[in-house]
């Protein structure tokens, strides 16, 4: 019982980083959530064989209340460019369903090493040169652009993250203001936690080395422990970001990849 209390207090406390983090940087929380969540089962004696898949899975149906509950948040403060979502939304969603499936398909080394080395490249962009030129002073148009979208949804399923991070590093790209970027990725966030989730949901019924409480690949006890606590934490974040100027969030976001691009490499790299 003790063993297990303390697992359920790491969750809580999870939870709450999490939640911070989606506020602070439109992101779902799965960078914290999909390793602590990984570790956890790994004591509780899950088959590693799927303790990533139910790491990720949770995640992402963590990443649900914490995605709607950021997204209000940044709504409120008028930084969600309402345009852009229903330009993108449809292929964030198609990009996130897709992106379950292929994750079954693929070693997610492979995955940890290109995530990272993206994260990597554009947190030196936002450190180093916050106010250089972007590749465009609009977000594009044109019969090419829905790959965008629908890359980040299809990336952010297979890694368990809500897109704030490849959200936020496009639309910044592509010259749109940090808070407004950080406020709209929030929202693309609950575009690609929903199918995603529905995908690994579908792809692990009945799998028989689940642990009991399952549906799917996601963990409804890890579920039950983590939102809560982001959903509290999310609007917490929110206010904290919009007490930075532009530039101070920028290199607060560029720092956040840098950390993230590590412990992604040194999972890549890891036997």
């Amino acid at each position: 019982m003790t063993e297990l209390a303390v697992l359920a207090l790491a969750m809580l406390a999870t939870g709450c980083i999490a939640g911070v983090l989606a506020g602070l940087f439109g992101i779902g929380g799965g960078i914290v959530i999909v390793p602590v969540l990984e570790a956890t089962l790994g004591v509780l004696g899950i088959d590693p064989a799927i303790r990533m898949h139910i790491a990720v899975a949770t995640s992402l149906a963590t990443i649900i209340p914490t995605s709607i509950s950021s997204a209000l948040a940044h709504h409120r403060r008028a930084s969600v460019d309402t345009t852009i979502v229903r330009r993108w939304v449809a292929f964030v969603f198609a990009g996130a369903l897709a992106g379950a499936w292929i994750a079954s398909q693929l070693h997610s080394r492979g995955l940890a090493f290109i995530f990272a080395t993206l994260a990597l490249l554009v947190a030196i962009k936002l450190v180093f040169w916050p106010e250089t030129r972007n590749l465009t002073t609009t977000v594009p148009r044109g019969p090419l652009v829905p790959a965008i979208p629908a890359s980040i949804g299809a990336l952010s399923s297979m890694m368990g993250i809500g897109g704030g991070t490849f959200s936020v590093m496009t639309l910044t790209l592509f010259g749109m203001p940090i808070h407004r970027a950080v406020g709209t990725a929030a929202l693309f966030g609950l575009a690609i936690s929903l199918p995603g989730t529905l995908g690994y949901v579908v792809t692990g019924w009945g799998d028989p080395r689940l642990p009991p409480a399952s549906l799917g690949f996601v963990s409804l006890a890890g579920f039950a422990l983590i939102a809560p606590a982001t959903i509290l934490f999310a609007p917490l974040g929110a206010r904290i970001a919009h007490a930075f100027s532009a530039r101070s969030l920028s290199i607060a976001f560029g720092a956040f990849l840098v950390i993230a691009a590590i412990r992604l490499f040194l999972r890549a790299f890891a036997g």
